[in-house]
């Protein structure tokens, strides 16, 4: 059933160059390859030319036939996107922008659902709890490795075709690698006992195979002759498609059981450690999700490229071509495709084998024990010793206002941070946090200033502020959608015109401030909680010092007056440092 109610937002996209096959950046050919999938309508779309962009209209040949495209200079954009990287979508009501590739793409989807709530297939996308691609470049691998490494690599690639022997780029390389570790899927057990049922039934129909071969634990034999892979090859084919049957019956409105018959009562009893292990068919695991979508694109153009040296590179990429063709099975792929002026390719590239993949199942302690960060032995005082001696130590200036306290008992009920769902307990210490940072913006803050506030969760500091210099502009910048709306709320019930929400990652926010971090200091300076040895606490407070101390070096160099200084009383936070910076431009940033 559908929700006829029209979302009055817009969506602004990057169009820095275009050609008759594609638009770059690969973001918004992205972008515009999932609304072309989700049949969105319901969001006004405007491509947004950079100054050196030639003219013409070959982007319309990446452009959904389905979606209305409009052309936007730059300088036409609004306020708050004008302080964004695009991608970048605006609400209604101008003061709440989304910003960044995974938050728009995850937005859309979520808007797609609200207008038509029978499409399965796009709330699919999503995942697992609804999770895929959530977790911030700036703390995850993989959303950086999807994101944003592999759609520059591919446009690198794309720039520098005149050298025919090019290697491939790294990030490729590591994304083939990342699809031969073992699937995980959620309740999986029921697959993996269809999946060995499937394969005992094989082994008893070749007559060729030992009888001693037909035990449960034959396929698991990492020392089996590999020239048994051609006999199986029917087999594998079989499997295969049970796997991808099982994929794409979740995207069904009604869901298609992959196998009906009944296991065997020999392979209900198998341990679920002894069962084979899943093919991987898409991105993530066993089903089609979001970050197939942002891959198909970037893949797509990167085969392409490849020309007449594709056969050669496909040796390298078996498991990116056999994704690369399972994508296309997925019903509206090839459609919105299409539309997009994106004509797939078919890979004839040979595939492995699933019994290689099996055999290829790594030893997880063996990959926990390589995997340990040899960067974080020994704990930060290596780091700490070797800084004090080259004279570089934590620097605290004393709080200039350290009993200045705001009159929370006269100020409006949304201002308080008890109205952010607090407990009365950690209110009261969120208030004594507000008062050490209100007091020192309020007496560097002048008219017209721009004040930014940096992950800013439920917006305590940002919505405060907002309301105690009206004359200031607030940016609140927040990753989680979930505390910006209710942070967007509290704002609304307040009628605050002077603040703005974007929800991005630091990456896509273009004001003038970076921060630099040393990893073991990083991962030490978090370690404040009041549970914690004092010991601990301490040094935990020396890390943070230090790091902090980097940020306020990387603020100087942006031409920013900046110092550290500690909340009082101590107990209002673990993490009670603050961060000061003044600029001569008059904006201000603060960090908590």
């Amino acid at each position: 059933m559908k929700n006829n109610s029209v979302h009055e937002e817009c969506l602004y996209l990057e169009l820095s160059d275009h050609t008759e096959d594609r638009i770059v950046p690969l973001h918004t050919s992205i972008v515009l390859f999932l609304m072309s999938y989700c049949d969105s309508t319901s969001i006004k779309v405007f491509l947004v030319p950079n100054e050196d962009t030639a003219g013409g209209s070959l982007w319309e040949n990446g452009a959904p036939t389905n979606i209305p495209i409009n052309i936007l200079s730059r300088q036409d954009l609004p306020p708050v996107v004008q302080s964004c990287r695009l991608p970048a979508l605006v609400e209604k009501d101008g003061n709440f922008c989304r910003a960044g590739l995974a938050v728009v793409l995850r937005h859309i989807i979520q808007r797609a659902c609200d207008t038509d709530c029978n499409r399965k297939d796009v709330s699919e996308l999503l995942g697992f709890k609804k999770t895929c691609l959530k977790a911030c470049a700036e703390v995850s691998q993989w959303t950086r490795l999807c994101e944003i490494s592999i759609p520059l690599a591919v446009e690198g690639f794309l720039k520098d075709l005149s050298d025919q022997k090019a290697a491939i780029p790294p990030e490729i390389l590591h994304l083939e690698d990342k699809l031969r570790e073992p699937v995980r899927v959620h309740n999986d057990d029921k697959i993996r006992r269809q999946k060995l049922q499937l394969l005992s039934k094989e082994r008893e129909k070749d007559p060729d195979e030992k009888a001693s071969e037909r035990s449960l634990g034959c396929y698991f034999d990492e020392g089996a002759d590999t020239t048994r892979d051609s006999k199986k090859e029917n087999k594998d084919m079989e499997v295969d498609s049970l796997e991808l049957r099982t994929a794409l019956s979740k995207l069904s409105v009604e869901q298609v059981p992959a196998v009906t018959s009944r296991e065997q009562p020999c392979i209900r009893k198998v341990k679920t450690t002894d069962l084979p292990t899943l093919e991987r068919v898409f991105a993530e695991g066993l089903y089609f999700t979001l970050t197939d979508v942002v891959l198909l694109p970037c893949l797509h153009y990167f085969f392409v490229s490849l020309g007449n040296c594709r056969d050669e590179g496909l040796k390298a990429l078996p498991l990116l071509a056999r994704w690369y063709q399972h994508v296309q099975e997925v019903p509206g792929v090839k459609k919105a495709a299409s539309s997009c002026g994106i004509h797939l390719l078919n890979l004839t590239a040979p595939l492995p084998s699933a019994a290689m993949q099996i055999r290829s199942f790594c030893d997880p302690k063996k990959d926990k024990a390589e995997s340990t960060d040899l960067h974080f032995r020994g704990g930060p005082r290596p780091t700490m010793n070797k800084l004090e001696e080259n004279g570089i130590s934590a620097k605290f200036t004393s709080h200039p206002c350290p009993s200045w306290s705001l009159d929370w008992r006269n100020l409006p009920l949304a201002v308080n941070p008890i109205e952010g769902k607090l407990s009365p307990e950690r209110a009261l210490r969120k208030q004594q946090q507000l008062d050490n940072i209100i007091s020192i913006v309020t007496k560097l803050a002048k008219p017209g200033d721009t004040i930014v506030d940096f992950c800013s969760g439920g917006g305590h500091v940002g919505i405060v502020l907002a309301h105690t210099l009206p004359l200031c502009q607030v940016i609140l910048v927040e990753n989680k959608e979930e505390s910006l709306v209710r942070a967007k709320d509290r704002c609304d019930d307040l009628r605050l015109n002077n603040i703005w929400f974007i929800q991005a990652n630091l990456d896509y926010f273009t004001g003038p401030f970076e921060i630099g971090e040393h990893m073991v200091l990083c991962r030490f300076a978090d370690q404040t909680a009041v549970q914690l040895p004092p010991e601990r606490r301490m040094i935990g407070k020396k890390c943070m010092g230090l790091v902090d101390l980097d940020r306020v070096w990387s603020a100087e160099e942006h031409r920013y007056t900046a110092y550290v200084s500690s909340m009082e009383p101590d107990s209002c936070s673990p993490k009670n440092n603050l961060i000061v910076g003044s600029s001569s431009d008059r904006s201000l940033r603060l960090t908590a």
